[in-house]
């Protein structure tokens, strides 16, 4: 009787490296991000919605990032908690 042959473990592997890239990516601080990439005004608008309907004080919520973009284009990255205390 031989020595056995090992099992494939080519699937098992690229399960693995997928979920480690899914958690490595994903912050683990506990609040909720939203990337938004939109005119000038229309990301003040936005963001004014989000203060306005999850308020600093409660939430947290703040503009974690920005970017100016070409052509009055802003690219921003806004966070909150989830729930308020």
């Amino acid at each position: 009787m031989g020595t056995p042959t090992r099992p494939p473990l080519n699937d098992l592997a690229k399960r693995i490296q997928r979920s480690r890239a899914e958690r490595e990516s994903r912050p683990r601080d506990g609040f909720l991000r939203e990337t938004f990439v939109l005119p000038r005004n229309d990301a003040r608008l936005k963001a004014q919605e989000w203060f306005s309907r999850w308020p600093k004080q409660a939430y947290w919520t703040e503009i974690e990032s920005w970017f100016e973009r070409p052509g009055d284009v802003i690219e921003f990255t806004i966070r909150r908690l989830p729930t308020s205390d």
